[in-house]
């Protein structure tokens, strides 16, 4: 095994974004969808680092992943959004199948929590969700580390990131509550009278 505590974060973080998926599955399908292939990408992702970066095809299953959770994310904040969700996961799969580097899944995971941020009603946890996931990627980026074995960059990054998904499931819970805000995107169109 070549990175046995990226398996464990990462299998947190997977299990986080499930648990959190299945809070919010009767309530807001498009981000529980969101949530579901963040795990999926942070189980990929997890078996990719702890059995050896040799296995390409587990490590594109997981960028791809992430892609499909942000274009969940962002299609599912507002239908303004929707044809902006399809063209970014077109251009972000179409570059990835011939790039490998994270910056890129971040800069694409970026931009869907920056269009989110903007047309989410609940601003509060979108923004500091954004906030953590910038702690988290500069603390990867940086190559910051706790212990070089037992705890490094990347391991920090999946423990940060539990905390920034918590944030946007906070975002979704909010809405989803009788009585609270909506606006005029996001409100259920009403039938006319017969």
């Amino acid at each position: 095994m070549t990175d046995p505590m990226a398996l464990v974060t990462d299998s947190a973080l997977g299990l986080a974004a499930w648990l959190l998926a299945a809070r919010l599955w009767r309530v807001e399908r498009m981000w529980a969808l969101a949530f579901v292939f963040t795990g999926v990408a942070a189980f990929c992702g997890g078996v990719f680092h702890g059995f050896g970066d040799e296995w390409r095809l587990l490590w594109k299953a997981t960028t791809f992943s992430v892609g499909l959770a942000s274009f969940f994310l962002l299609a599912g904040t507002d239908r303004r959004l929707q044809l902006v969700a399809v063209v970014k996961l077109i251009v972000y799969l179409s570059w990835m199948t011939g790039h490998d580097g994270f910056v890129y899944v971040i800069a694409d995971y970026g931009l869907a929590l920056t269009l989110t941020a903007i047309f989410h009603p609940a601003k509060k946890w979108v923004l500091g969700s954004i906030g953590v996931s910038i702690l988290g990627a500069l603390v990867q980026q940086a190559h910051l580390t706790i212990h070089e074995r037992w705890f490094d960059d990347n391991d920090l990054y999946h423990v940060i990131q539990i905390v920034a998904l918590w944030m946007l499931y906070r975002a979704a819970d909010d809405v989803s509550r009788p009585g609270s805000f909506t606006t005029s995107a996001t409100a259920p169109r009403s039938t006319p009278p017969r």
